[in-house]
């Protein structure tokens, strides 16, 4: 009872890593809180799930596995969620901001009438007090994400319904295992009881599932251009450059708005967040939502022709200059003597 519950995404039989980031950040709040942390899967052929889980920290892992639960589909997946949470009653619980976790977190917090609040930045515990009515709210989950197009940053709470609920997206936490050996209780429940005949009425008859094209999130270095690129042209010296060091290029929003590179490049509160090794920054300007993306990279270099730029601040290393300056001469010392 009031514990945080983590629902975790399957892909065939491999938890997702939003799911185990979450389940790092839940340890970290069920601990601050005084309580347990529990998972929710649910899926097929499920056999040996809880070796991914338990390391995180799970104190309780409730399995739910029928032929008829992979691949998700809505109805099952929200009845699990809906009659589990009736019977647990936790206090927060917490999903990815993915395809899923945004279909199936409405329908969850609508039926429990609970309230959710989505793409969450940041998740932290502390109290809320309401003057107007006298009362003072303890332990509340502050569910912290960008409003108003990324221009100010929104701490939202939830005092008087339960779960609170919050998705979060992908590498916006870290992933952390608690003890590979960590003793948690697992729970296979009967999903029959959970889950009526009719919720399967959708059958997937064939799945197409496509690949990234790129691996921003997991690259060591990355090369992100910002409005100050100039051109979509001169963003091809970014890339030219990302080949030379094997890295990954990404964008802040302005140069994506200006369409010099994909939105599937985006780095910053509302798209990616990396942790590279290497952090090259071209033509960025460093507003505080793009910083929020990439702050923890081990090393910042910064190309920029303004030297008063917000973002070199925060990097190690300043090359004051354009990007059609500096980066061809990277791109030549780099195949100097890389052969």
């Amino acid at each position: 009872m009031n514990n945080v519950f983590v629902y975790c995404e399957i892909e065939g039989t491999t938890v997702a890593d939003v799911s185990l980031e979450l389940l790092t950040k839940g340890r970290k709040l069920a601990n601050q809180l005084g309580c347990r942390l529990e998972a929710v899967v649910a899926g097929n052929g499920l056999d040996g799930i809880e070796k991914q889980v338990l390391p995180y920290g799970v104190d309780t892992l409730h399995v739910f596995d029928a032929p008829g639960l992979f691949p998700y589909t809505s109805l099952p997946h929200s009845s699990v969620l809906i009659n589990l949470f009736k019977e647990e009653k936790p206090q927060i619980c917490l999903m990815g901001a993915t395809v899923i976790g945004r279909d199936l977190g409405p329908r969850v917090s609508s039926a429990l009438t609970s309230g959710l609040t989505a793409d969450c930045t940041s998740l932290e515990i502390g109290n809320h007090e309401d003057k107007k009515a006298g009362i003072t709210y303890e332990n509340l989950l502050y569910q912290i994400r960008p409003a108003f197009g990324g221009n100010i940053v929104a701490t939202i709470i939830n005092p008087e319904h339960r779960p609170q609920m919050a998705t979060v997206r992908e590498g916006v936490m870290k992933k952390e295992i608690l003890d590979a050996g960590y003793k948690g209780e697992v729970v296979k429940h009967d999903v029959a009881k959970y889950v009526p005949v009719t919720d399967y009425v959708v059958k997937v008859i064939d799945r197409h599932v496509e690949q990234a094209k790129h691996n921003l999130k997991g690259a060591p270095i990355v090369v992100a251009g910002g409005y100050g690129v100039g051109s979509k042209e001169n963003f091809n010296l970014l890339f030219d450059l990302a080949k030379e060091l094997h890295a990954e290029v990404g964008a802040s929003r302005a140069a994506v708005d200006a369409g010099f590179c994909d939105h599937d490049r985006q780095i910053g509160q509302t798209g990616l967040t990396v942790r590279p090794k290497l952090y090259i920054a071209c033509g960025i300007s460093g507003q505080i939502q793009h910083i929020a993306g990439m702050q923890d990279a081990g090393i910042i270099i910064s190309i920029n022709n303004d030297e008063n730029a917000p973002i070199n601040t925060i990097a190690d290393y300043v090359i004051n200059g354009t990007v059609e300056e500096v980066l061809p001469k990277m791109i030549k010392y780099y195949k100097q003597n890389t052969k």
